[in-house]
């Protein structure tokens, strides 16, 4: 959509052939139907991706530049500690922002419409789309199909393949900010458990540990495994490692507003406290300190039961117990598919496309969004490189096109 307003402002003729009965489908699952679509603590470094390449791009079409853009176009922006919305909280407001744009610069949609095959005509340079959607001719095609994330709304790798037909060599796609899964037997007695945690993501290797990412929010415990925004921000990186046959396991930090040596200082203070002549048990001392299901979990892993008394127990087995709280090791066994992703790692080589987007293998050719090897952290930002890259391929194309003499392209 951003691809086509962008084009169309130039004056070119558009068309989008949209696959599904209705366009933007996608978007109105965007923000749990709020759409936070960018947000003002910006940065390259919250992308993955060939950030010099990004740096540019952001330079030509940045936040600021969205804001505008939407603002210009009628909508009211709620800014949420940086996090933009609309202002009414609801993401169908900025589809309708859309609908409303294009329908006002002329773009013609056709619905129920899957681009099978792009075919290029060696001897005139331009673009037939087939099955024979339309008898047209294009100057420029921008391919902005998605990338394989909730492929219920028509994202489902089928862009991947046309990019590939075309010459393209693709970074294989894996799920990003999703849920991790587990093969630890315990999480069904934590599940439903929210706390704020400290996450340490690490790839194994016999009884060496290389950290790869650290995140720290509210994790969410299922009976499956990890969730949470902290678990969305690693996910990709997990994913990666896991394609790569990599054993990965997360530490996870239930007290990361303590170090360590702070928690077992209050846990001697708390003994203090109390006289070894009181009958207190191993449930009634941890009371206080973390949820109760966790409590209950730690006691277990340490070879305790819950009614043992406190003052009988080894330090050897309290300090066991009490580590659970700083340091307790899962093992992931894989991300969640893409129908649970909210983003598709991988996709066309940055490489493969210049400084415009356009392909360097196929001249008028173009790429935008999830197609492009480009994802990045959870808040607004993989919007942020939508209107971005929607904006640079539209804007390249609808000039290649004003250049030929002939401004017409889907």
């Amino acid at each position: 959509m951003m691809a086509a307003l962008s084009a169309a402002r130039k004056g070119v003729s558009v068309t989008i052939f949209e696959r599904n009965d209705r366009i933007g489908k996608k978007i109105l699952a965007t923000g749990n139907g709020r759409c936070n679509f960018s947000n003002r603590d910006f940065s390259v470094a919250y992308y993955y991706g060939n950030r010099e390449k990004l740096k540019g791009c952001f330079s030509r079409f940045s936040m600021e530049d969205t804001v505008h853009l939407f603002e210009a176009a009628g909508m009211l922006v709620k800014d949420r500690q940086g996090y933009l919305y609309p202002w009414s909280d609801q993401a169908s407001t900025l589809l309708d922002i859309f609908r409303l744009e294009l329908a006002r610069h002329k773009v013609e949609i056709c619905l129920d419409s899957k681009v099978e095959k792009i075919i290029r005509d060696k001897k005139t340079g331009k673009f037939r789309l087939e099955p024979c959607i339309s008898i047209r001719e294009y100057e420029a095609v921008i391919l902005a199909c998605g990338g394989c994330a909730a492929p219920k709304t028509g994202s489902d790798g089928s862009g991947f393949l046309l990019a590939r037909d075309l010459g393209h060599r693709m970074v294989s796609p894996v799920p990003a900010l999703v849920q991790l899964r587990c093969s630890d037997s315990f999480f069904k007695a934590i599940a439903g458990v929210r706390c704020e945690a400290g996450l340490t993501l690490c790839q194994e290797s016999g009884k060496e540990s290389m950290v790869l990412q650290e995140e720290w929010g509210e994790l969410q415990l299922t009976d499956y495994g990890i969730s949470g925004i902290p678990v969305f921000q690693m996910s990709r990186t997990a994913a990666r490692a896991l394609e790569q046959k990599k054993r990965v396991v997360v530490y996870i930090d239930f007290l990361p507003q303590m170090e360590e040596q702070d928690f077992q200082l209050y846990c001697v203070k708390k003994l203090q406290s109390f006289s070894p002549t009181l009958t207190m048990t191993i449930e009634e001392f941890l009371t206080g300190i973390g949820n109760k299901k966790l409590n209950h979990l730690f006691i277990k892993l340490a070879n305790l039961s819950p009614g043992q008394p406190v003052f009988q127990i080894k330090k050897k087995e309290l300090k066991r117990l009490l580590y659970s709280y700083k340091k307790l090791k899962v093992h992931v066994a894989a991300a969640n598919s893409f129908e649970n992703a909210q983003v598709t790692a991988g996709g066309v080589d940055l490489e493969e496309v210049d400084e415009n987007l356009e392909s360097v293998k196929l001249p008028g050719l173009y790429f935008a969004g999830e197609m492009l090897d480009v994802d990045g952290r959870c808040g607004g930002y993989n919007l942020q490189w939508a209107w971005t890259s929607g904006w640079i391929a539209g804007e390249e194309a609808a000039g290649k096109a004003i250049r030929s003499g002939i401004a017409a392209f889907p």
